[in-house]
């Protein structure tokens, strides 16, 4: 792997509209950010993607963009995005933004042009059909429900794409002069002085230009839209020639969003010369899903998490580096949908915070991730804000699930549950607005918050900064970089351990992923314990062979590992 400038760094994802209102409006904006960027510099953060902050009629939180150029008033103004590039740029944070080209909004001045002349110039911007047999010209179905196509304004023949919500339609890539737009826009950002982009839904942008019907998945005698993704041929063609016209002169952090890739792809995405730096590993995100829909997902087991894991660094890390997430804006919090319920504790949430910061990768940190946040009990439909959400609710209904049960569904799965308040203090609010939030805050605030964390050395807060100051350490962040990643004790249940082999150094990373005790032996020789998620982090590096038992016949050791136990030793 070549190394890169980034590959040591840690990366932080902001969710503007939720982190902090800086004027009371109930509504995250960029002032909030600035007034935040010394805790992120103290947490250990390089590098931070905010999630869209564009104009935008908000149907899909932004990711509805109406003007490329343009901020929406609600996060503030172009002095005040200015303001926060030069006050990062004080602190060495690197700068991102979220690129959503895939589609855009039906309030574009495109799209209205497209409405008004659908054989014109910006027609050709998107994809403008004539029906079939007095219906919609395929029957794909939209991620966020309900078919892709819905009737052009003003034309009853005449029909458009969208992947997502009617009010996004797709812009045709197929179009050169479209994507000329799109690079220049991506350079003036560029110019402007963010480090790079996060590209939303990326791999979405090439259609499988047939417009086929494909065997119905569902009731509805539709099919999923990532089945045509399937036979989308040539979407590489289009990310080189936005990677060499847009990102390649300014030398950008990239990074993608995508689900639906084959591994043989992995090189042309994040090889030597691939399309982007990185890419989000998703490998553990897609466990348990259902075609049917959320109300038939399934919890995900501790053994199928590390075989996701070790699965998808087992074929990258010879590649490029991936970067490791358990939670995002479109996901559920990472604590309560990875670990058992009833067993979502401090301890608990450290493991699981600890193996995503020790796996090769670039640690990628959500939001509240650092303090243990967790999903937010919704008690009435009318507290969600969320379209994917909403349908959810319908699907599970239309199955005959009761109100009641379907609203236990989508309290589990929601991506509401990570766009609530960052909570920063046991004030009203989470200490997050003065006002009114613009969504509901999650009722522990009180006792899961920044202020109540920081001073205490064995919170969540302390175990992360401490990881990350791990991670740039000089006797240990060449081998958590960039040092080889072997599973250890695969077939133990319930138990995730790895080898990190670097140049000089070799650390054995272990995980106890369940309530009960487990005894583990070792047969290697240990140096130095570099971390435990039991202990205060003022107790770490202490060497500690002498509290363990010699293993029987004196071959090794043999180590008591607690519920939940996280344990990274130096052998």
């Amino acid at each position: 792997m070549k190394k890169k400038w980034w590959h040591g760094k840690a990366a932080y994802q902001i969710y503007p509209k939720s982190f902090c209102d800086s004027n009371g409006d109930g509504i995250g904006d960029l002032k909030g950010i600035i007034g935040k960027l010394d805790y992120l510099k103290e947490l250990g953060i390089d590098i931070v993607w905010i999630s869209p902050i564009y104009q935008s009629p908000f149907v899909d939180q932004g990711y509805d963009i109406s003007d490329y150029y343009a901020l929406d008033p609600a996060f503030g103004t172009m002095e005040d995005m200015d303001l926060l590039l030069d006050e990062a740029k004080k602190r060495d944070i690197k700068i991102v933004m979220d690129l959503v080209v895939n589609h855009c909004s039906d309030q574009h001045e495109w799209f209205k042009k497209a409405a008004e002349d659908p054989y014109g110039k910006y027609g050709k911007y998107f994809y403008i059909m004539e029906g079939k047999d007095g219906g919609v010209p395929c029957n794909w179905r939209s991620y966020f429900g309900g078919s892709v196509w819905d009737k052009l304004p003003g034309h009853d023949h005449l029909y458009y794409l969208h992947m997502f919500a009617k009010e996004q339609p797709d812009l045709n890539w197929e179009n050169k002069e479209l994507r000329e737009e799109l690079y220049k826009m991506i350079r003036w950002w560029l110019e402007k002085g963010v480090a790079g982009f996060r590209l939303d839904a990326i791999i979405n942008i090439k259609k499988d230009l047939r417009f086929q019907d494909f065997p119905a998945d569902r009731e509805d005698g539709m099919c999923a839209g990532t089945l045509m993704l399937q036979h989308a041929k040539g979407v590489h063609t289009f990310l080189q020639e936005m990677k060499e016209q847009a990102f390649a002169p300014y030398d950008a952090f990239t990074i993608g969003e995508l689900f639906d890739f084959r591994q043989e792809e992995m090189e042309r995405y994040i090889g030597e010369e691939g399309c982007f730096e990185s890419i989000f590993d998703f490998a553990p995100h897609i466990l348990g899903g259902s075609k049917n829909g959320w109300y038939d997902s399934k919890k995900v087991t501790p053994d199928e998490y590390k075989r996701a894991v070790f699965g998808s660094k087992q074929f990258s890390q010879d590649i490029g580096m991936m970067a490791n997430i358990i939670e995002n804006h479109d996901e559920p919090r990472g604590v309560s949908h990875y670990l058992p319920e009833g067993e979502v504790n401090e301890t608990s949430k450290k493991m699981l915070g600890g193996l995503m910061m020790m796996a090769i990768g670039l640690p990628f940190l959500y939001q509240g991730q650092e303090i243990g946040m967790t999903n937010k009990t919704f008690t009435d439909i009318k507290e969600v804000d969320d379209i994917s959400t909403l349908d959810e609710y319908h699907v599970a209904l239309e199955q005959g699930l009761s109100k009641e049960e379907a609203l236990k569904v989508i309290s589990r799965m929601s991506r509401d549950n990570a766009r609530t308040p960052m909570q920063w203090s046991d004030e009203p609010h989470g200490g997050f607005t003065k006002g009114k939030p613009w969504l509901r805050e999650n009722e522990n605030y009180r006792e899961i918050n920044v202020k109540e964390q920081e001073n205490r050395e064995d919170s969540v807060l302390s175990f992360y900064k401490a990881m990350l100051k791990l991670r740039k350490s000089q006797e240990y962040g060449e081998a958590i970089v960039y040092g080889r990643q072997t599973p250890w004790m695969e077939e133990k249940s319930n138990f995730v351990a790895f080898k990190r082999t670097g140049e000089e150094k070799t650390l054995l990373v272990m995980a106890n992923y369940q309530k009960e005790a487990q005894k583990i032996q070792i047969a290697e020789t240990i140096q130095k314990v570099v971390a435990d998620n039991l202990r205060k982090v003022s107790d770490w590096g202490v060497n500690a062979p002498d509290q363990w038992k010699l293993a029987a016949g004196g071959n090794g050791w043999e180590i008591l590992l607690k519920g939940y136990q996280f344990l990274v030793l130096e052998v």
